[in-house]
């Protein structure tokens, strides 16, 4: 049953986060094209899609950990990844990234507060809001963001390959 939900999960934002994906690959993509570097912050259980994008097996080119000493360049790009898009951490590195004209991308499940997509030059909403299975109490179970996460960075990766190609 979990299996059967997740790939309903993923199938909707394939469908319904194409073109953010597209325009998200494309901002970051800029800035390789003007030697720049793509930074990366990923924020509680998403750290894993730093951890993919910088030690994984397919990164990409001139990909960093973002940290609070980066010295961001104008041809720079950084890319956050969150649970929930009023996460108060991530907002507060978009507001310094806003206020210093950084362009970013953010991924993250929208909540109805807003938040980060209202900063974000491109946001992707993992449109996950609570566990894909009931429990036993009336609740839910089952919140796979990093794995919804994980799911986007790939389709980001494949995106920008595919730009950086076209301008070889």
């Amino acid at each position: 049953m979990f299996t059967t939900q997740l790939n309903g999960l993923l199938k909707r934002i394939s469908e319904k986060e194409e073109f953010a994906i597209e325009d998200a690959g494309r901002l970051l993509s800029q800035g390789l094209l003007g030697e720049g570097t793509i930074y990366m912050k990923g924020f509680g259980e998403m750290a894993a899609l730093e951890a993919e994008a910088i030690h994984g097996a397919e990164r990409l080119p001139d990909i960093r950990r973002w940290t609070e000493d980066a010295r961001l360049a104008e041809a720079d790009r950084v890319l956050i990844a969150t649970r929930f898009s009023d996460d108060a951490e991530a907002l507060g590195l978009a507001k310094e990234l806003q206020s210093r004209n950084i362009p970013f991308a953010a991924i993250a499940s929208k909540r109805e507060a807003a938040g980060i997509e209202e900063a974000a030059d491109v946001f992707i909403d993992l449109r996950l809001t609570k566990g894909l299975l009931p429990d036993e109490e009336g609740g839910r179970t089952g919140f796979p963001s990093s794995i919804a996460g994980l799911y986007v960075y790939f389709l980001l990766k494949m995106t920008i390959e595919e730009m950086m190609a076209e301008y070889e």
